[in-house]
């Protein structure tokens, strides 16, 4: 699948309803809100320097639902913050939010939810101050260019970046099939040349992304970049290949059972690439239009002692079918989605019954040089 058809099909379960992201994200909210003190020390240091009138702030890869709609809350708090603590007679800046996504994104949710959005907005307001404050919806690839030059203060980007703008071309042979048989991902039993396939893959696309950011970033802008990445430099990490390795068994538990064939799991990869610290900040250097300022590591533990009255395993596999449903139905079709995410909710309890599984996650911030 090549990058257009993958803008075009890739998203997010949309909606409220029971199998939607927007009901389906605490990981990627708890790692949002472990990393938030990050976020907003950032977004303050940004606005004491510069005292814009006018902010511009942009969300990308931005999904639907809560998250979305408490970044940019979380985002006000934190700008009021900062101008009440300078001495100034100045109102408060307009702050226009760009929220970023792909194209099959359900950005209609996001503003179905914005009367009731400002009215609690208003209900927080001190001393009768209240900012203006202006959303709008940027459908895009952020491989490529979002917005116009040096108009954007402060990015923000979170679970987002391990998602490549396609399937690494390297992964195909002569034939066009796939050289990673039996794994959707990098996997313990994946050839060399299967690491190197995703990485190079990487490094094209987080320099695409750094150089488009570098234009429309002001002088000193920042970015705050939340990721899944990796410990150490061995590709096949037991915190964020072991859910895809399970997936990958539980495709070929259904091809034991007769559901599905072999050859369609192995012509089957996902556009994932969990990043080492080294390798961000490599391309970071090598690409130079920006000071890595900080990058933090943060271990995730997403599990809770009853979700919703059923087993962990279960609050995983609605997580991943959140994420990944739009592109399994493109190649499986839909029939064996349910038998595969109760497969796989079964496997994951069962391998974390053994061991404990906490995904790593990068707090990566930037600041654009002068």
């Amino acid at each position: 699948m090549d990058t257009k058809d993958l803008e075009r099909k890739f998203h997010m379960i949309g909606g409220d309803g029971e199998k939607s992201y927007a009901r389906n994200s605490s990981l990627q909210k708890k790692a949002s809100d472990m990393a938030n003190h990050i976020t907003l020390e950032t977004l303050q240091q940004l606005y004491k320097e510069t005292r814009p009138k006018s902010l511009g702030i942009a969300d990308l890869g931005c999904s639907s639902g809560p998250n979305t709609l408490s970044t940019i809350k979380e985002i006000i708090k934190a700008v009021e913050v900062a101008h009440n603590n300078e001495i100034s007679n100045q109102p408060l800046p307009e702050l226009s939010f760009f929220l970023n996504d792909l194209p099959g994104n359900d950005f209609n949710s996001i503003f179905k939810s914005l009367p009731d959005f400002h009215t609690e907005l208003k209900k927080d307001v001190n001393n009768g101050d209240f900012p203006s404050v202006f959303i709008a919806a940027y459908p895009g690839s952020f491989y490529g260019r979002l917005f116009p030059e040096k108009t954007i203060h402060f990015i923000y980007s979170s679970y987002s970046l391990h998602w490549l703008s396609k399937v690494p071309p390297a992964l195909y042979d002569k034939q066009g099939k796939s050289i990673n048989k039996g794994c959707v991902s990098i996997c313990s039993s994946s050839p060399e040349a299967v690491s190197k396939a995703y990485y190079s893959q990487f490094k094209e696309d987080f320099s695409s992304f750094l150089q488009c950011r570098s234009k429309e970033l002001v002088a000193a802008g920042r970015m705050v970049l939340i990721t899944l990445g990796r410990e150490g430099p061995a590709h096949v990490d037991r915190g964020n290949s072991f859910f895809w390795e399970l997936l990958s068994r539980s495709i070929m538990d259904l091809v034991a059972q007769g559901e599905t064939e072999e050859e369609e799991l192995d012509s089957y990869d996902m556009h994932f690439y969990a990043p080492s610290a080294a390798e961000v900040e490599g391309e970071v250097n090598k690409e130079g239009s920006f000071e890595l300022e900080s990058l933090e590591m943060l271990e995730v533990d997403d599990e809770k002692e009853n979700v919703d009255d059923t087993s962990y395993g279960n609050a995983v596999a609605k997580t991943v079918r959140a994420v990944q449903e739009s592109m399994l139905v493109q190649h499986f079709g839909e029939k064996i989605l349910d038998k595969l995410f109760d497969t796989y909710a079964r496997m994951v309890d069962e391998e974390l019954a053994k061991e404990a599984i906490r995904p790593m996650t990068f707090v990566v911030v930037l600041r654009r040089k002068l």
